[in-house]
């Protein structure tokens, strides 16, 4: 049978993860996948995906967000199958970090994030589309979360944090089942949805020889999907583990922005930031500090400043020394190690 007669007969198919002929439909994408043709399986395999999920439309939803006043415009989340959770969580816009010190050169791809879509129309009149799939990777600490959650927040989208406790399932099927349901939910639905630790579901597929094919299924899921998607929102993905990443998910992305631990000017500034509400002893210069703090994370650097200004508080006393900077520094040096 040809492409064109297996794809027409996989979308009329519909059913429940269990029904005979869903299970014949599977036999027959392995069957395919084992010829080599490793495409039309994926894209059979995305296909009845979608057929499981449409059928399973009548299962509850939360409805957490709303755009426009009419009730057709009520974004639903979806839930899983089992326990009926919500595959994302919705983060008011006046909780949004945004605040963040970031190099000039992230700082001006986060940008053009942003004015390209702002200008999407404008684009699309030149057969242009903006950048709608971002990936963010590096270190643990260093904004990729606040760069996504700030992106939303600039735009005045809502934002959703994808939950993968509740997307990923131990039982067969079911994980790439709520993935599926999860984008088709914001094809028309204008979004920030935050794709956090990626790395999570989007691991390379042969990193575990043992695997019994559930791994492999949801990234085949996740490529078809993402190279299809072209929604009204923003997907962002964020990985510590860039080298863990499929290769042919990591190409699906429109962009890929790495964030590298802040240089030592940029120490200077987060460390200006913190203090700003408190008074710092004339003894204490930010610049030495900086040098000591290279190779840490935003994260810990903020947390160093923190303790320092926590220990300042509680003795009571209107200045932060240059004792409480360095017990907190030493006590934090450890975590960074």
């Amino acid at each position: 049978m040809n492409q064109a007669l297996l794809t027409r007969l996989f979308r009329s198919i519909e059913g429940d993860q269990n029904d005979t002929l869903i299970k014949v439909a599977y036999s027959i994408i392995e069957n395919e996948r084992k010829k080599g043709h490793t495409k039309l399986a994926d894209k059979l395999d995305t296909i009845i995906q979608g057929n499981i999920a449409k059928s399973k439309k009548s299962e509850p939803t939360l409805k957490l967000a709303k755009v426009g006043s009419s009730s057709d415009s009520i974004y639903k989340i979806p839930v899983d199958r089992r326990y009926r959770l919500p595959l994302a969580t919705h983060i008011e816009n006046e909780h949004l970090r945004h605040e963040m010190v970031l190099s000039p050169n992230v700082e001006d791809k986060i940008l053009r994030i942003e004015k390209e879509y702002l200008a999407r129309e404008r684009l699309a009149h030149h057969g242009l589309k903006p950048r709608k799939k971002i990936l963010f990777y590096g270190s643990s600490g260093c904004g990729k979360s606040m760069a996504a959650e700030r992106i939303a927040r600039d735009l005045g989208l809502p934002f959703y944090r994808v939950r993968f406790d509740s997307v990923i399932s131990s039982y067969l099927g079911e994980s790439a089942s709520n993935i599926f349901k999860l984008f088709e939910s914001i094809e028309d639905y204008p979004c920030v949805l935050l794709l956090d630790e990626f790395d999570m579901i989007g691991k390379q597929r042969d990193a575990n020889i043992n695997d019994p094919g559930e791994i492999h299924r949801i990234v085949n899921i996740l490529l078809g999907l993402l190279e299809e998607y072209d929604g009204e929102g923003i997907l962002i993905a964020t990985t510590n583990l860039e080298g863990s990443l499929d290769k042919a998910l990591f190409r699906r992305f429109d962009d890929f922005i790495e964030f590298p631990k802040p240089t030592e000017k940029e120490i200077v500034e987060i460390l200006k930031i913190s203090f700003s509400a408190l008074k710092l002893n004339s003894k204490v210069h930010l610049k030495d500090y900086a040098k000591e703090m290279i190779g840490m994370s935003y994260a810990i650097i903020v947390k160093i400043a923190n303790d320092a200004a926590k220990k300042a508080i509680i003795s009571s006393r209107e200045e932060i020394s240059v004792e409480d900077l360095n017990m907190a520094l030493e006590e934090n040096r450890a975590i960074n190690r």
